[in-house]
């Protein structure tokens, strides 16, 4: 059966583009340094996220985790929104690995209240309070929302008036330009010291992200990648990969964003389903239902019964998303699916 996977854009096939890049690639060995297509991609990388330097990476959270041991000293505290991807999705692992804790500036949908964040900025001179070591910025951000450039900037700006570091996780980074209308994402990362973006997702890389800055914090972030597990060997055949991603994912991704706003369209003319269309800024569709519990729990098992794969209840709210692989077609075909569900009692 050909499965309709709403899950996530995590769930995306590599291309045909890609699988040929990985059957031709040259490789080599990365620890060493000599890995002619991944120091490619890097390159590339670095250059198109504006940045000095770039690290391939095997994930986001390997990324967002090598620039926290990059940028901070354990005892520090990272000022970051409480549904940034870091501080909720991550299993915990600043605190378990980087030895940090975070600091919560008011907030929403990730958008970070300026004045707030320099209010969470403390240095060392009081011994009984964490020093503020790193800001993180997460854009496009977990809840479907795009932070806007004005607010990045100002954000940015406090920061380095405080000498604090900044950090984006842009997982979705290429999804927020688009969003914004932006054509160089350097638009976006230069309100930053450094920045990550997954290949993988909507871009279709089948492993891998990219995490660029300054030279020597991206020396400190490879041997924070070595202490993770991360030194990789012969990964020619997956930066190779990558390398179609960056260079010819990221212009199609508008077309995500308009199947999720269709989507959501579709969703709400069906009774009992309340979508959030101010959040339906990107490839995500957020929505809440009046179905019991009893009903939300038969929810995913009955919709993969009927060819679609999607996921349950998570903090009161439902989410699709679409990519590379959803049509219009399989719109139209998960909305029907779900105003059946709705209409069963």
């Amino acid at each position: 059966m050909q499965f309709i996977d709403l899950r996530s854009d995590t769930v995306t096939q590599p291309t045909q583009a890609m699988r040929d890049a990985m059957c031709r690639a040259v490789v080599g060995d990365d620890v060493f340094e000599d890995d002619p297509t991944a120091k490619e991609l890097e390159a590339y990388a670095a250059q198109r996220l504006g940045k000095e330097a770039a690290l391939f990476v095997t994930s986001g959270m390997q990324g967002n985790t090598c620039a926290l041991l990059a940028h901070t000293r354990r005892g520090d505290c990272v000022v970051i929104a409480p549904t940034a991807h870091i501080a909720a999705h991550e299993a915990g692992s600043y605190g378990q690995l980087a030895g940090v804790s975070l600091r919560f500036p008011e907030s929403v949908n990730g958008v970070m209240d300026p004045a707030s964040v320099r209010a969470c900025l403390t240095d060392d001179s009081d011994v009984q309070v964490a020093p503020a070591g790193l800001v993180v910025m997460e854009n496009a951000h977990s809840t479907g929302s795009v932070l806007p450039l004005d607010n990045m900037r100002a954000v940015f700006e406090i920061a380095h008036t405080q000498g604090v570091p900044v950090h984006l996780d842009g997982a979705r980074l290429f999804n927020a330009a688009a969003a914004l209308g932006i054509a160089d994402v350097r638009e976006l990362t230069q309100y930053c010291d450094t920045v990550m973006c997954c290949l993988s997702k909507g871009l279709c890389a089948p492993v891998g992200s990219i995490l660029a800055g300054p030279k020597d914090v991206i020396w400190r972030a490879r041997r924070a990648r070595r202490i993770l597990g991360g030194g990789l060997r012969q990964v020619g055949f997956l930066a190779a990969a990558g390398m179609v991603a960056l260079r010819d994912m990221t212009g199609r991704l508008s077309e995500d964003h308009e199947n999720a706003k269709y989507l959501g369209e579709l969703l709400s003319a069906v009774d009992g389903v309340h979508v959030f269309a101010e959040r339906t800024q990107i490839d995500m569709v957020f929505f809440t239902t009046d179905w019991d519990a009893e009903k939300a729990s038969r929810y995913p098992a009955w919709m993969l019964g009927r060819g679609i794969k999607v996921t349950g209840c998570m903090d009161g709210e439902y989410r699709m998303v679409c990519h590379h692989d959803i049509t219009r077609a399989a719109c139209q075909t998960a909305a029907e699916a779900i105003r059946a569900f709705a209409a069963e009692g």
